[in-house]
């Protein structure tokens, strides 16, 4: 065995380390980030229900990546806002708080979201 992890393991450890200590509820969810290599998607989740309230992806929008994923933490701040939620728990799922996550956090804060 390589004495290094795997992208995705490593990924996979800090996603794992981050949940074991975050948890999202209905008046105050997770804000759940995936980046794949082409998209990023963001859901709200309330983890004692185990229920998903708002998702978004970028499908829908133009631009850069990064555009893009600044108009995802818009799209999904402006849906937790219609369900009277205004502050959320971030849960970068192990990815780096950088480059497209970064501007996801970013749009959303601008839309109204606290974290």
């Amino acid at each position: 065995m390589a004495a290094t992890l795997s992208k995705t393991l490593a990924r996979k450890r800090r996603q794992h380390r981050v949940r074991a200590r975050i948890s999202g509820s209905a008046s105050r969810p997770r804000l759940a980030v995936f980046r794949s290599n082409a998209h990023i998607y963001a859901q709200l989740i309330d983890d004692e229900t185990g229920t998903t309230l708002a998702s978004a992806h970028d499908m829908r929008f133009s631009g850069t990546k990064s555009e893009r994923a600044r108009a995802v933490g818009a799209a999904i701040a402006k849906a937790a806002v219609e369900k009277k939620i205004s502050t959320v728990v971030f849960d970068r799922g192990g990815f780096l708080y950088t480059g497209r996550v970064r501007e996801l956090a970013e749009g959303a804060r601008e839309s109204g979201l606290q974290f």
